[in-house]
């Protein structure tokens, strides 16, 4: 089955460099110019991900791309943001609202052919797993929602990221750079602090009920997610 690529650019001109690019790779292309534009063609069909560039006309495509991730029907649509921003800062921002990966601009269309791939891959992969309990810690990745004994967490598209890695691959142990790669992508470059943010965001909101003891850090080494 052909995946449907919607490009969100103001840029006409890129928006038809971008459909031929893709077309020729085998996607099927849809565009829009602006936001509401966007949320009109998601709402005819939704595409299997989204290309989206900050600077739009109106709403920008960082808040398009928190309110598509706020809203259970289309929250599960991958995003991957294309701008000319390249501060640290702007990338945290994008992936903490929920974008999947952040290409700057000027790119190659091979690099981006590659990691648009490899975002559709990921996010087949998650879609394939079940719910997955620890000690009435349950996440859902169809719902996309996180409940500790029935009550409800409320964590951001990262956190909620960095739980289900942890919470699928326990008692291993991960470096910062390791977390990094697996969570915010290996080709999304910011500092391994941001990995420290986002535990002690995380901890903040599990402490309540206790399962902030599950994330653990290992001294020198990083972290592990760990029920003993």
């Amino acid at each position: 089955m052909t995946e449907k690529i919607l490009i969100v650019d103001d840029e006409p001109a890129l928006r038809q460099m971008l459909g031929l690019a893709l077309s020729g790779a085998g996607f099927e292309c849809i565009e829009a110019a602006d936001a509401e534009k966007a949320e009109t063609a998601i709402a005819a069909g939704a595409p299997g991900l989204v290309l989206l560039d900050w600077m739009l006309p109106g709403v920008s495509g960082v808040d398009l791309a928190r309110r598509l991730k706020r809203d259970a029907r289309t929250r599960a649509i991958p995003i991957i943001m294309l701008t000319a921003r390249e501060e640290e800062t702007d990338k945290v921002r994008a992936l903490d609202v929920g974008a999947d990966d952040y290409v700057t601009k000027p790119f190659s269309i091979r690099e981006l052919v590659a990691r648009i791939k490899a975002v559709l891959r990921r996010t087949a992969q998650e879609e394939t797993r079940d719910a997955i309990e620890v000690e009435g810690l349950r996440l859902d990745v169809r719902t996309h929602r996180v409940t500790a004994r029935e009550t409800s967490l409320q964590l951001s598209p990262t956190e909620f990221r960095l739980l289900h890695f942890f919470i699928a691959h326990p008692e291993r142990v991960y470096t910062r750079g390791q977390l990094l790669d697996q969570v915010w992508g290996n080709n999304v470059y910011i500092e391994e602090r941001t990995v420290d943010v986002h535990i002690r965001r995380l901890r903040k909101v599990m402490g309540p009920h206790g399962y902030d003891r599950l994330i653990q850090t290992v001294r020198s080494v990083g972290y592990r997610f760990s029920a003993q």
